[in-house]
C-alpha cells in the first residue's frame, strides 16, 4: 500500500515520508521492476537502531584496542576470553558469542592455521611468532556490533606479516567497493581479485552478514564473486565485511570434537579482519573495527 507523503516515515525517523524515504522507495521499486534483488524495509536501520549499534561498537572497539597492548608471548587465549567478558560486562554490554548456538566462550581466538571460531583455552599459550585473530561481538541495548583484528605475537616471520597485511588490504578494498545502489557482489569481486593477485586464496565457507538488530541478518556478504550481482546496497543497510584469507589452499576442515573451529586443510596460515559498516547516501560509515 502506498504511503501518504505526509505520514511519518516507516523508518522511525519521525520525519514526514516525503522528506525521508519516499525517494528511496521509488529507487528501490524501479530496481525491483528491473529484476534486481533489493532490500526490504526490515533490513534498513532506523536512526534509533544506528544510535544503539554505535554504542555497542564503542565497547567492542574498546576491547580490541586494549588487546593491542595486552597480547604477548606466554598469554593464554583463555586470558583473552576472560578480559573480553570482564570488559564487556563492566561497560554494560553482553558478549554475543557466549552461549550462541552452544558456543562456550565470550570471544573467538583463532591462532595460526585456525581460520575462525577458535575456542579460548588455558591450554593454548601464545608464543613468539604466532598470529591470532580475535573476533568480538558486543550486545548493547539489544543491538549488535561485530569486528575482528589480527594480532602479531612478538616478532613474526615476514611471510606471516605479509599475510596479515594483505588480508587487511582485502578488507579495505572490499570497503572501497561499497557504494550506495551498488551490489553485494562488488565487494567479493574486489576482495577476490586482491587476494589472488597476491598469491593467496579466499575462504568460501564463511562470509560477512547483516548485523545490528540481530547477530546474523541478511544479506550474506561473500568474499568472492562477480561485480554487479547480488543484493543492491541501499543506504541504511548495516553489515560486516570479514575476509578470511589463506596462505595456501582455500579448503578447510572443522574440528570434529568441538564442532566449531575451522582449520586450513594444508596446515598453512590464515588471517581475517572484520568491520561493521553502515551504507550512507554518499558512501559508508565504519561503525566497528
Amino acid at each position: 500500500m502506498k504511503m501518504s507523503k505526509n505520514a511519518p516515515c516507516w523508518c522511525g525517523s519521525k520525519k514526514k515520508y516525503k522528506h525521508c524515504h519516499e525517494e528511496w522507495d521509488n529507487t528501490v521499486n524501479v530496481l525491483r521492476l528491473q529484476g534486481q534483488i533489493v532490500p526490504e524495509h526490515h533490513l534498513i536501520k532506523s536512526p534509533d537502531d544506528i544510535k544503539w549499534i554505535k554504542k555497542a561498537a564503542v565497547i567492542n572497539n574498546g576491547i580490541l584496542d586494549e588487546l593491542e597492548h595486552m597480547i604477548h608471548p606466554g598469554m593464554t587465549t583463555l586470558e583473552i576470553d576472560q578480559f573480553v567478558y570482564d570488559y564487556t560486562t563492566s561497560h554494560g554490554g553482553i558478549p554475543a558469542d557466549l552461549g550462541y548456538e552452544g558456543y562456550p566462550k565470550s570471544v573467538c581466538t583463532s591462532v595460526n592455521n585456525e581460520i575462525c571460531h577458535g575456542i579460548p583455552s588455558d591450554k593454548v599459550v601464545l608464543k613468539e611468532g604466532d598470529i591470532v585473530n580475535v573476533d568480538c561481538t558486543t550486545i548493547f541495548h539489544r543491538h549488535y556490533a561485530d569486528a575482528s583484528r589480527m594480532y602479531c605475537v612478538g616478532k613474526v616471520d615476514p611471510e606471516a606479516q605479509r599475510l596479515v597485511d594483505v588480508t587487511k588490504e582485502c578488507l579495505e578494498v572490499g570497503k572501497a567497493a561499497v557504494r550506495p545502489w551498488g551490489h553485494v557482489g562488488d565487494i567479493g569481486a574486489a576482495i577476490q581479485e586482491h587476494a589472488h593477485k597476491n598469491g593467496y586464496t579466499v575462504v568460501r565457507e564463511f562470509c560477512g552478514h547483516g548485523v545490528g538488530n540481530g547477530f546474523h541478518e541478511d544479506p550474506y556478504v561473500m568474499h568472492y564473486g562477480i561485480a554487479g550481482t547480488g543484493m543492491v546496497l541501499a543506504p541504511g543497510m548495516v553489515f560486516t565485511i570479514e575476509p578470511m584469507i589463506n596462505q595456501g589452499k582455500a579448503s578447510l576442515f572443522v574440528d570434529e570434537k568441538n564442532g566449531w573451529t575451522a582449520y586450513t586443510s594444508d596446515g598453512k596460515l590464515s588471517a581475517q579482519w572484520e568491520n561493521t559498516l553502515l551504507v550512507t547516501e554518499h558512501g559508508i560509515e565504519v561503525l566497528a573495527w
